[in-house]
């Protein structure tokens, strides 16, 4: 550790410490413990997935102390992958680490080089030109560092980034809110036909593509969809749980109310 890593960090030696805890830990729990001994990275992938889905949960909730409790359980997660790994004699945690340290001190040549970038989207654009040249001769999309499992409004999310990454964006936001009635037009002009005269598969995609500019313009206004829908879907279920519970306390069933009923509880639940 360096004297101006301690300087700066009252706490170093104290997180090492528990770093190297951890490791301990996972290292005994491999040998001793039938349940850890057993897992394997595709046992773990799916309670790794469902794990991150419980930090955003609590990111969204605001939650500080679960925030803390899901990070370490990522941090587990991270450790049991890399013992696995090292009993394999592929790589160990030490591997992993110094693997994204250099990732980082590379893609960070205005921190690490001779490289000036003063804001954020010199240092994004940098980040991706550097990614596409790490492959060397071997051509590679720009939008493959995209998870192809990644849910479809986050992975369109992500994709319109790197695309802005290497300079294919609008201008300005009104060319985006243009596209936006553009697709609306495209896609309600699929439903003025004869309803059984509709193609689904056409009206498919133009619904898909009136959601992809929707994603896009949110992103330009620097709003984050998924976070955004993920909001209003906590909302939706606080207020219609609200709407079940008092007419079930007022001694009404659900399935027999009218919708004129439903709604007054509805517009009760937005008082809250």
């Amino acid at each position: 550790m360096s004297e101006g890593s301690s300087a700066t960090d009252p706490r170093r030696a104290e997180k090492l410490a528990a770093f190297d805890r951890l490791l301990t830990i996972m290292d005994e729990l491999r040998e001793k413990c039938p349940w850890d001994r057993k897992q394997t990275m595709e046992s773990l992938r799916h309670l790794t997935i469902e794990e991150t889905f419980e930090l955003s949960d609590s990111i969204l909730d605001g939650d500080l102390d679960e925030i803390r409790k899901e990070l370490g359980d990522l941090m587990l997660h991270n450790v049991f992958y890399a013992r696995i790994a090292s009993e394999k004699n592929a790589f160990d945690m030490a591997d992993v680490l110094n693997s994204v340290c250099d990732k980082l001190v590379k893609r960070h040549p205005h921190i690490y080089g001779d490289v000036v970038a003063t804001d954020e989207e010199t240092v994004k654009a940098n980040w991706e030109k550097i990614k596409l040249k790490e492959n060397g001769d071997q051509p590679r999309s720009v939008l493959e560092g995209v998870p192809r499992s990644l849910p479809a409004l986050i992975k369109a999310m992500r994709m319109q980034e790197k695309a802005r990454g290497v300079g294919f964006d609008w201008d300005h936001r009104d060319q985006v809110w243009e596209k936006v009635q553009e697709e609306l037009k495209e896609f309600g002009d699929e439903f003025n036909e004869d309803p059984e005269k509709i193609d689904q598969k056409r009206a498919s995609e133009e619904f898909g593509d009136l959601l992809f500019s929707l994603i896009n313009f949110a992103r330009f206004i620097e709003i984050n969809p998924e976070e955004a829908l993920e909001r209003t879907n906590k909302k939706f279920l606080k207020r219609f749980q609200y709407l079940e519970r008092e007419s079930r306390a007022d001694g009404k069933d659900l399935a027999d109310m009218t919708l004129e009923e439903m709604e007054y509880y509805w517009q009760k639940a937005k008082l809250i």
